[in-house]
């Protein structure tokens, strides 16, 4: 019987290693094939999903399919916007790292609390738990809490270490006055095991990410 394969499209090599051993654990017998184009996240920052970043990405969802993929995973929130457009070019599911947290956070509570060390990050982040609940007929707060700027302490270990103190600050004080607590990006799940237990929910994209994707590879 032929492996079920997911092909995750990366936009930085920050959450590379993380995401091949999280898979590893979660769908053991799945190959796993890595597209890398850490050209496509400094343009979103700056000018949003442009047209060129778009086509290249078009290029990769399309690879994607002709290497034998069952499953696509955009791994980066930044270019969220760039799935919806390109899911009708494939045949196969082509799902937003974010999709099944956004789902589950709307599910939890109706004050949530969106955390992002990156605005370009943070503002579709927030904008697909607002369209997640609108779909489930479910009113709901979004708060967004950026932390700009501390993205780029992950260059370091120094830096990582002054990271996880200011995230960890920010996650706790959120955790108070919100009914569940969302890290926007992928990069921030490395806090996860760190956090001292909180009032309320605190959900990182990747393992329920996997958890969703293992379930749909099953059905198929």
């Amino acid at each position: 019987m032929k492996k079920k394969t997911l092909v995750i499209l990366n936009t930085n090599t920050l959450t590379l290693d993380m995401l091949n051993k999280l898979a590893a654990e979660i769908i053991p017998d799945v190959e796993l094939i890595n597209i890398v184009d850490d050209s496509l996240l400094p343009e979103a920052k700056v000018y949003g999903v442009t047209p060129r970043v778009l086509s290249k990405m078009s290029m990769y969802v399309q690879c994607a399919e002709k290497s034998g993929a069952d499953i696509i995973l955009n791994q980066c929130s930044s270019v969220g916007d760039a799935v919806d457009i390109l899911r009708g070019m494939v045949n196969i599911p082509y799902i937003k790292i974010d999709e099944p947290m956004a789902k589950k956070a709307v599910e939890i509570g109706t004050n949530i609390a969106v955390i992002g060390t990156v605005a370009s990050t943070l503002k579709p982040s927030c904008a697909l738990i607002e369209k997640t609940a609108a779909e489930m007929g479910k009113e709901v707060n979004v708060k967004p809490c950026l932390l700009d700027g501390v993205i780029e302490l992950l260059a370091t270990e120094e830096g990582k270490i002054k990271h996880d103190e200011l995230l960890a600050e920010e996650i706790y004080k959120q955790a108070e006055v919100s009914d569940v607590v969302v890290l926007a990006q992928a990069s921030m799940s490395r806090i996860a095991p760190k956090l001292k237990e909180t009032r309320v929910p605190v959900l990182t994209s990747p393992t329920i990410a996997f958890n969703e994707i293992k379930k749909m590879l099953a059905e198929m």
